[in-house]
């Protein structure tokens, strides 16, 4: 089905709007999903914060150009693309994507932006195999965690020799009558 002129401004003007507002965009193909998958997995993309869109290779690019950022190379979006945006946090995209295609293999990774620059395919898999921002965050807490623990085992250790010292010396002592 042919798309009109006036049709493509639309759909250029909304891929300008996702690629502003997104934290992170990553591009991957998709060919040989079923109707009910690609809902599925937009359905996992939506209630994790991330949006999945697809348009011709050619209104990408346009759109990476308008906004500034840097443009994929032809060579880089081949096949059938979709954009993954990742708008409240860059990963989150890439992450749900990456679980998805565990199970499905039709789904990949060819390339992306994230911060003003282009990446390739094996940058789009190492920000999708980044752990999530809270795990990151406890695992920070414990790194905080493990020096205070240590340091009041070290000012607990000679109250402790102290208290088991006085106690042995209170055992050993006659009873005063």
């Amino acid at each position: 089905m042919a798309v009109s002129r006036a049709q493509k401004k639309i759909l250029l003007k909304e891929l300008k709007d996702k690629m502003k507002s997104a934290q992170s965009v990553v591009f991957a193909n998709y060919i040989g999903l079923k109707v009910s998958e690609v809902s599925e997995l937009r359905r996992k993309l939506r209630a994790a914060g991330a949006e999945m869109k697809v348009a011709k290779k050619t209104l990408m690019r346009i759109a990476a150009k308008e906004e500034g950022l840097p443009v994929p190379e032809e060579s880089m979006l081949s096949g059938a693309v979709a954009c993954i945006f990742s708008i409240s946090d860059p990963i989150v995209g890439p992450q749900v994507a990456h679980a998805f295609a565990k199970d499905h293999p039709q789904v990949s990774f060819v390339g992306g932006l994230f911060e003003g620059k282009l990446l390739s395919k094996a940058d789009a898999m190492t920000l999708a195999t980044i752990p999530g921002r809270q795990v990151l965050l406890a695992t920070f807490a414990g790194m905080l965690q493990s020096p205070l623990r240590s340091f009041a085992s070290i000012i607990n250790s000679p109250l402790t020799g102290f208290a088991r010292a006085l106690s042995e010396k209170a055992k050993k002592a006659p009873a005063a009558a």
